[in-house]
């Protein structure tokens, strides 16, 4: 964060100052929430969660070389005291972002962003000084902490934006407003919450009412493809760029096809050129999300090259998102359950089906949750699915919503034994233990609240005797 007093800071937030000798003090440091993270020259958040209170830890930051404590009473150390944390938080965000140079992009959508997000951080930040959301920290909290994590130095602020209901990104976009926004897809992801595809539209339409006119360099983008997304170009004055394969696009693929080992390849296509791109990622998917990568790269000055280049080098930075690792026996586990949703979920599957031919492909599912009404056909669907791009076994993991993936498979193909449902991520892994041979791929995916990852490590960690548990 850019140096400030505590003096500052409190008039910025509209806070008072407790204990604290010297207001002309600086934070020098981040500012975090995690009093693990506290460093000489922080700033410590003090959030009163359901089960842990961080006030309780004011001493502890102080000691470890915070300058104060950002909280909602006085803590017996240096603090500054607001009526709401949160709302304070987001007003020194809002402050920083204001005072520096830096050109911010945010983007959304209902899959991808994460994976979109880090491969646009990785273009640019080859052109200049990039600061990016970690992981998938995209809410009312983990957004502000990220831009306070800017510095004089920073050109690129590139944010992700998550939103579960109407509002949610009118009020990010209030803390951080953006000059480029990208819009990548509307899906089923949180429709239980929100109630249709339309009303995701409508949310994740505010990132774009949100950005400054065309002739003031605020710039939309949008995918071509997804006719929800399309539609906000009227709901933005900002200039419009589209990507996509549809030939309106103004940044757009052709000749795209899979390596053997499942990695995309295509010609890519700019208004200023045109050059290829082989990623290193996996899964014909993240051609989309490259696309879109490129155009915001391309709005920002970079040529086709350099972009081609950038994209070519480009790896995952985000955790349990299509990580693929190889065993020394040659088994290949594919740990993608970081979260899913019926878009993401397909996509896996396709890219499993891509990196397995001539090979046993394994899909071990379990639920997606957020769903709603859709729950159950959106479960079969994935089911059903699997069977058609002939995957070796399915394995459902878990209670209801499993069962309805192993049943969608069942009914489509008449598996019998290729398909089978367990109770939990133990059993899963003694099934895989029992059954897998050299060679094998094993794709691992589920909402994060299923808790898959413990398959995946399972499976990647052998003990003295060479097996292996879920933990």
């Amino acid at each position: 964060m850019i140096a400030l007093s505590l003096a500052e800071i409190a008039e910025v937030v509209g806070g008072q100052t407790h204990d604290i000798p010297d207001p002309s003090v600086r934070v020098t440091g981040p500012v975090v929430r995690d009093s693990r993270e506290a460093v000489p020259g922080s700033l410590f958040v003090a959030f009163a969660g359901e089960r842990v209170d961080g006030h309780d830890f004011a001493e502890r930051v102080v000691e470890a070389g915070a300058v104060a404590v950002l909280a909602s009473r006085p803590v017996g150390v240096p603090a500054i005291v607001v009526a709401d944390v949160q709302a304070a938080l987001g007003a020194l965000a809002r402050h920083v972002v204001g005072r520096l140079g830096t050109t911010l992009v945010a983007l959304t959508g209902s899959a991808g962003k994460t994976s979109t997000k880090d491969l646009i951080a990785q273009v640019l930040r080859r052109e200049a000084p990039t600061v990016f959301t970690p992981g998938s920290l995209n809410n009312e909290i983990g957004l502000p902490l990220t831009a306070l994590t800017a510095t004089e130095e920073t050109k690129f602020l590139v944010l992700e934006m998550g939103a579960r209901g109407i509002g949610h990104i009118r009020y990010l976009t209030g803390l951080t407003p953006p000059k480029v926004g990208l819009v990548l897809n509307v899906g089923s992801a949180h429709i239980g919450e929100f109630g249709g595809r339309e009303q995701i539209a409508q949310a994740k339409g505010e990132l774009v009412e949100a950005l400054p006119p065309a002739e003031e360099g605020g710039a939309a983008v949008l995918n071509a493809d997804d006719p929800l997304v399309r539609a906000m170009a009227s709901r933005t004055k900002a200039k419009v760029i589209l990507f996509g394969e549809s030939d309106e696009a103004d940044v757009r693929a052709e000749n795209v096809r899979l390596t053997d080992s499942g990695q995309p390849s295509f010609r890519l296509h700019t208004p200023s050129g045109a050059s290829d791109v082989t990623m290193r990622l996996y899964g014909e998917h993240h051609v989309s999300n490259a696309l879109a990568a490129a155009a915001v790269a391309h709005e920002l000055g970079m040529s086709a090259d350099e972009i081609a280049t950038a994209l070519s080098e480009a790896g995952s930075l985000s955790r349990w998102r299509m990580e693929v690792t190889e065993r020394p026996d040659g088994v290949t586990v594919v740990n993608d359950a970081y979260n899913a949703n019926p878009e993401s979920m397909k996509a896996a599957l396709r890219a499993l089906a891509a990196m397995g031919k001539g090979r046993r492909t394994w899909a071990v599912l379990g639920k997606m949750a957020e769903l709603g009404d859709e729950a159950l056909a959106e479960h079969d669907a994935v089911g059903r699915l699997a069977v058609r791009l002939n995957v070796s076994k399915l394995v459902a993991v878990g209670g209801r919503e499993a069962a309805w993936l192993q049943l969608g498979a069942y009914n489509e193909g008449s598996w019998g034994e290729e398909s089978v449902h367990v109770s939990d991520a133990q059993a899963a892994v003694d099934l895989l233990r029992s059954e897998l041979r050299p060679g094998d791929v094993v794709l691992v995916k589920a909402s994060r609240s299923v808790g898959l990852e413990s398959v995946a490590q399972a499976l990647l960690e052998t003990g003295a005797e060479g097996e292996v548990s879920a933990r």
